[in-house]
């Protein structure tokens, strides 16, 4: 299935969104069309006060126009590049090498990477000299006193399934509050779309089964409560018995890879195919058997898109994809 063309991404998101963020202040960039190229638009030439966020951490005294922006999981990726702002540095996954590619690389150029998620390099940090660093509390709450000895930092208790909730505060840390609110109404719109698009095909009911392969983690399958369990709720689709349930994630053994049946199987590999057990389970008896497989319904997608984009762009371009293979 090809990339999606970013220009769908603008009925996705909207005129609304693009005027919010176009006349919000704050960020280190300019904003962003929802098709990923920078829009008009500058920081306030009256630098504003700094503001406080009530984070998972506590209060936070942060920039009232942060310019310096460092983030340290995928998901503040997604929210700040959503928001116009590109971070001067950011952490990604162990085992990934590049920065996601649903975003053109105009807009990742200039990012330091600066180790990996979950274990920054704090010295690499500190050069870029920050004013605000974004994480969670899950990723890097017991590095929180060395972070806010570097600025001020303001932390989600954790990322996945709150992902809204936490984007709303970001856009607080970031100054862009009325932006947020644009992006947020502008998904629910998309969302809306895709399900009465589903709905004129016949296809709502039908059953789809979100399945990782993690290098050193096994094989996964996600429940509602997770960012792409979510999406999928959003647009009103159905899931297998299985995976069915008010949690992220469960790990299966091969034995049981039934479980990932469905009327449209979705799955990512996070890591090496070969050793995410990807190579192996794809050989095998019990995903040959599958009615998804043997359907032809089963189909590769991005990791970095629908497992680690936790966020609205990432969101949109899932939408859209979700619509395309189902075939609506």
């Amino acid at each position: 299935m090809p990339r999606i063309a970013r220009r769908t991404f603008l009925a996705g998101l909207g005129g609304a969104a693009l005027t919010a963020c176009t006349s919000s202040s704050g960020g280190s960039q300019p904003p962003t069309t929802p098709d990923g190229f920078e829009a008009s638009g500058s920081p306030s030439p009256t630098p504003l006060p700094p503001v406080t966020v009530n984070a998972a951490n506590g209060p936070v005294l942060v920039p009232g126009e942060p310019q310096r922006v460092v983030v340290l999981d995928t998901d503040v990726l997604d929210s700040a590049l959503t928001l116009g702002v590109t971070p001067v540095g950011a952490a990604l996954p162990a085992a990934d090498t590049r920065f996601p590619d649903y975003w053109p690389a105009s807009r990742t150029a200039g990012i330091r990477l600066v180790g990996p998620a979950g274990a920054p390099d704090l010295d690499a940090v500190r050069a870029l000299r920050p004013d605000l660093i974004l994480s969670n509390q899950a990723r890097d709450g017991d590095r929180y006193e060395q972070l806010r000895g570097i600025a001020p930092t303001v932390l989600t208790q954790t990322t996945g399934a709150p992902w809204k909730a936490n984007f709303q505060l970001h856009a607080q840390a970031l100054g862009r509050v009325a932006a947020a609110g644009a992006f947020a109404a502008a998904y629910q719109k998309h969302a809306g779309q895709v399900v009465q698009a589903l709905s004129a095909a016949k296809l709502s009911g039908h059953r789809v089964s979100l399945v990782r392969f993690v290098e050193g983690g096994g094989i996964r399958l996600f429940g509602r409560q997770s960012f792409p369990g979510i999406v999928l709720t959003d647009a009103a689709v159905g899931r297998p018995d299985a995976q069915n349930v008010d949690q992220s994630d469960f790990e299966v053994p091969p034995d049981q890879i039934a479980k990932a049946d469905g009327d449209l199987l979705l799955y990512a590999t996070y890591g090496d195919p070969a050793k995410a057990g990807t190579d192996a389970a794809l050989a095998s008896p019990g995903w040959q058997a599958l009615g998804a497989v043997k359907a032809h319904r089963a189909f590769p997608v991005d990791d970095q898109l629908w497992f680690q984009g936790i966020g609205y762009t990432a969101a949109n371009f899932m939408l859209d994809e979700l619509q395309r293979f189902l075939g609506a």
